[in-house]
């Protein structure tokens, strides 16, 4: 037989273990229920092959951090109906508010529709959404930097001779503001000519492709105007020895590596956004929303020129 005082030891030892185990529980339970009542926010980005997204996701990370949002990422690549299905999902896992980027601001309509239509908050990040009203839109003044890059690339080419235009996403607002932008600008120069348009699709391989036929096109060209850095690389690339020299071209993001061509005298310039503002803008924006406060039905984020004599600043 078991001793008896063995027996009552067992049964103490035994209690004490359910004890812990029990509370082991109602920790983890707590650790959980802190963690879900975060505020679940989603950011579907267009593209993250494209260094400009990453630094405006990770702006809105750290800003979510902050602000104690559960910030959910998914990544279109480049898709419009990914990035629907993203928005339908978004929905359906109890995102209380959405955070988009539009890969087309024509096609983000349809995505976002139903997420207005059920009162989720909606705020467009960088590119607008075309035929819906938005909670908020939060953009770099892509018209002004369009403008900005006319008049420095003019100048560098001694204001006349012929042009070439290295355009965005189709249908992308960014692709549209910074075209116009540099467009009416361009007109004021009476002796500069742009001689050709067309897509590269803000991707840099496709650029040097395209720079390449173009310039065979248009030899004589002089100047280049690339929507984007990631293009205006893959027309550094495609000019080789001419860039900097021979043709001038010019960019917009202010990017690492459009940066470092700016200072290694290859481009002329690029127009400096703040990526990572726009992420954190964006979050702000939604984290009032839900908290019923009021915000800006559009937020216009200041773009810098950056040339090889203030390059420096931006490294």
């Amino acid at each position: 037989m078991i001793n008896v005082k063995f027996q009552k030891g067992l049964k103490a030892a035994l209690a004490l273990v359910c004890a812990g185990t029990f509370m082991v529980g109602l920790s983890a339970c707590g650790s959980s229920s802190s963690s879900s009542g975060n505020e679940k926010v989603a950011l579907l980005v267009s593209t993250l092959n494209n260094p400009f997204f990453v630094d405006l996701r990770d702006g809105a990370k750290a800003e979510a951090q902050k602000l104690g949002i559960d910030l959910q990422v998914s990544d279109a690549q480049n898709d419009s109906a990914t990035q629907q299905n993203q928005a339908q999902n978004a929905q359906s896992q109890g995102a209380k508010a959405v955070i988009i980027n539009p890969v087309d601001s024509d096609a983000a309509a349809s995505a976002v529709a139903p997420l207005l239509s059920s009162k989720v908050p909606v705020i467009s990040v960088d590119r607008a959404v075309t035929g819906e009203s938005v909670d908020s839109h939060i953009a770099s003044n892509n018209v002004a930097g369009g403008a900005q890059a006319a008049d420095e690339l003019a100048k560098s080419i001694g204001e006349k001779g012929k042009v070439i235009i290295l355009q965005g996403t189709p249908g992308a607002a960014s692709t549209r503001d910074r075209g116009k932008g540099f467009k009416d600008r361009i007109k004021k120069y009476s002796d500069i000519q742009v001689v050709a348009e067309q897509t590269a699709n803000f991707d840099r391989a496709e650029a040097l492709n395209v720079t390449t036929n173009l310039m065979q096109s248009h030899p004589d060209a002089t100047g280049i105007y690339a929507e984007n850095d990631e293009m205006l690389l893959g027309g550094v690339q495609a000019l080789g020895d001419k860039a900097g020299k021979d043709v001038k071209i010019f960019g917009f993001d202010g990017t690492k590596d459009g940066l470092k061509s700016v200072a290694d005298g290859k481009a002329v310039g690029t127009i400096a956004q703040q990526p990572k503002v726009l992420g954190q803008k964006a979050v702000q924006a939604a984290s009032k929303i839900l908290k019923g406060q009021k915000v800006q039905k559009t937020q216009a984020i200041e773009v810098k020129t950056v040339t090889k004599e203030n390059v420096s600043q931006f490294q």
